[in-house]
């Protein structure tokens, strides 16, 4: 079993190593995802007049009122908009939110914050466009339920239909693999199991057996009530991690100038040495920052569009203003929390060996005290990986049920609970499995969806200029449509 696992450790770090930013001898620039990912995000800002900027506001406005129930009654769709920006930001802000941004930092300097904010700022219109089409181009299935995604705007909104159809069932089976062996389900019961170890001494196969069963009696009840529960979690564990990282940042902010040269520098200058940090390259800042930016909040792998789908009403444009919140959030927001606390605590990975949920945890013990500051992370990494475990368990299921039918959705959501079991007890050595295969799941869904999108981009300007252009009219009563 050792030597299989060391073979597998070294194939997917191979793998993973090089599907973002290839490395080939000889040629000094190769594009991969990171390239296709900043040509979307650019393309997708102009094609909608850089709605992430100039709509935010509205945006806010749309993602508050789509929480009244009363007025989402009679509309067509599964859950109300805001229930489907929250499922969605469930399965985003995650334990990307904590381990990733430290991996990212202790990977690729201080500097990779930067570009994981540089994802987020293009990569909200690359989400509004995907929550959008996720909408626009939904199907009503056999069990009464609506299902929508990236396999379906590829299968029924490209022109030319082979294409569509052969990106589709590559990207269904990408999200059945993302959602079933990697970060979207035992990176996150993985870290769970590791904080609850660490400071409640509860071992990994009692962590893996509760968190299964956790898990398993939220997702057999559907999307109702992975909804229901993403609802009720989501803006309090949101609430409550910002709220300690806040209280660090303002303590200590004479330091925030400081913090921010040094992750300019890094981010932009090959340095020996940079705040402290050993010097990383600039492509290292980019690799990682872009890499864990996109892992944490999915932007451009068309995650988004599977609950945004299951939303209630009309307004496809108006559902893609709501979706790009929740990279706003997730990134903008949560990751900067992590990444101002990291920097702050002088707590560097080349000198303490820490790196992941250990290191984030560490420097919020320094910013609130040993017991606190670890509960803290230990309570945030259990709450954000369980409703990321939720919320891609309806990802996978939607990737299985355009595979196999309505059939094969029950049989995967038992599947997808012996994953949890196993995600927690892979420990120790064989941990980076976890997290290469979710580089790799991440970008084998960015591919085909981003191909996508470019190819749709005519019909996300053509939608969006003529929502907004009837919106800014007064010619639409309600942003959800009837």
């Amino acid at each position: 079993m050792n030597e299989f696992l060391d073979q597998l450790l070294h194939i997917s770090s191979l793998i993973a190593d090089n599907i973002w930013w290839p490395e080939v001898p000889g040629l000094p620039f190769v594009p991969g995802v990171v390239v296709l990912l900043a040509i979307t995000g650019i393309y997708m800002s102009f094609q909608t007049g850089f709605i992430q900027v100039r709509r935010l506001g509205l945006a806010t406005k749309f993602m508050l009122r789509g929480r009244n129930k009363a007025d989402m009654a009679g509309r067509t769709g599964d859950v109300t908009p805001f229930q489907a920006l929250m499922t969605a930001l469930a399965a985003t802000v995650g334990n990307g939110n904590i381990a990733g941004v430290a991996t990212a930092i202790a990977s690729g300097g201080p500097g990779a914050p930067f570009w994981m904010w540089m994802t987020a700022v293009f990569g909200m219109a690359t989400k509004y466009a995907e929550g959008m089409l996720g909408l626009k181009y939904r199907i009503k299935t056999a069990d009464g339920t609506y299902s929508g995604g990236a396999m379906y705007y590829l299968r029924d909104g490209l022109k030319k239909k082979s294409l569509g159809k052969f990106l589709a069932l590559w990207f269904s089976i990408a999200v059945i693999l993302m959602a079933t062996m990697g970060s979207g389900n035992m990176a996150q019961s993985n870290s769970i199991a590791l904080a609850l170890q660490s400071d409640f001494k509860i071992p990994f196969i009692a962590s893996g057996i509760g968190l299964a069963l956790l898990v398993g009696i939220v997702i057999i009840g559907g999307i109702k009530r992975i909804a229901v529960v993403a609802e009720r979690l989501v803006p309090g564990m949101i609430v409550l991690y910002m709220g300690a990282g806040l209280y660090v940042i303002l303590s200590n902010f004479t330091n925030i100038p400081n913090i921010l040269m040094i992750v300019l520098e890094s981010a932009l200058t090959d340095e020996a040495i940079v705040g402290g940090f050993l010097g990383h390259t600039v492509k290292e800042a980019i690799r990682y920052g872009v890499a864990r930016g996109t892992l944490s909040n999915e932007s451009g792998i068309g995650s988004c569009s599977i609950p945004a789908a299951a939303a209630k009403g009309n307004g496809a444009a108006a559902q893609g203003v709501v979706a790009m919140m929740g990279t706003f959030i997730d990134t903008i927001i949560v990751c900067s929390m992590t990444t101002f606390v990291i920097l702050n605590s002088n707590l560097h990975p080349h000198t303490t060996g820490l790196t992941s949920t250990e290191l984030t945890k560490s420097a919020f013990a320094v910013g609130l005290g040993t017991d606190f500051g670890g509960w803290i992370v230990s309570l945030s990494s259990f709450l954000f990986g369980y409703t990321t475990l939720i919320g891609w368990s309806y990802y996978g299921e939607q990737g299985a049920k355009y595979l196999w039918g309505v059939k094969s959705v029950m049989p995967y959501r038992y599947i997808f609970c012996i994953f949890v079991f196993m995600g927690a007890v892979l420990q120790g050595d064989y941990l980076k499995i976890v997290w290469n295969f979710g580089d790799i799941g991440n970008a084998l869904m960015a591919i085909p969806n981003l191909i996508g999108l470019i190819l749709l981009g005519g019909v996300v300007k053509s939608v969006t200029n003529d929502y907004l252009k009837r919106w800014d009219e007064g010619k639409i009563t309600s942003p959800f449509g009837d």
